[in-house]
């Protein structure tokens, strides 16, 4: 018996791929929503994956227009640089895709939120707050804080060794095990 619908920030990265077989075994059904904010993507190739590991449905957001005009526009304007080295495009993405997390989630009927976002970063904040100011009565399930999921992945290679053993195809190895977030461009605010 499913413990019901999880809406998780899929990005067909290691990460979530794993945390999406990790919340079917935990006994939830997921819904995998992943936001187009312009970044390369193969979305045909994350929706086969995350289908594969065992994902209910697959919904992509196209929310480029509002990213840009909402959010990059008045941020160039503003001349939003940290410390005048670091440009801002993922901050400023994590509440656009957030508000677009929680409408799928809403739709599909989901009565939970998940995302990858380690636990020492400021990305579990930025989608986390969002969340909340959305919807209040949101239930966020965030792996990386969670002893059950902490304990067993302990790290990158807990991660690739699970992956193995599902079969869950992913583009990191041991020798390379991060990857990058991208946007309308590289460094795009």
């Amino acid at each position: 018996m499913s413990k019901g619908k999880v809406c998780l920030a899929y990005s067909g990265g290691l990460d979530t791929s794993v945390i999406l077989a990790w919340l079917l075994e935990e006994g939830y059904e997921v819904i995998a929503f992943l936001a187009n904010i312009g970044q390369e993507e193969d979305f045909e190739e994350a929706e086969r994956k995350a289908l594969a590991i065992g994902a209910t449905k697959f919904v992509v957001v196209d929310v480029r227009k509002e990213f840009v005009e909402n959010v990059c526009f008045p941020a160039i304007q503003a001349n939003a640089i940290y410390e005048n080295v670091y440009l801002l495009g993922t901050s400023l993405a994590r509440p656009v895709i957030a508000q677009a997390q929680i409408q799928v989630a809403e739709q599909e009927g989901c009565f939970a939120v998940s995302h990858g976002c380690t636990g020492k970063g400021n990305d579990q904040v930025r989608f986390e707050l969002s969340f909340y100011a959305l919807k209040p009565d949101v239930k966020v399930i965030a792996p990386w804080r969670d002893p059950v999921f902490f304990n067993r992945f302990a790290g990158r290679k807990d991660l690739l060794e699970y992956a193995a053993s599902k079969n869950i195809p992913v583009a990191q190895t041991k020798a390379k095990p991060w990857s990058t977030d991208e946007k309308l461009g590289p460094h795009l605010v």
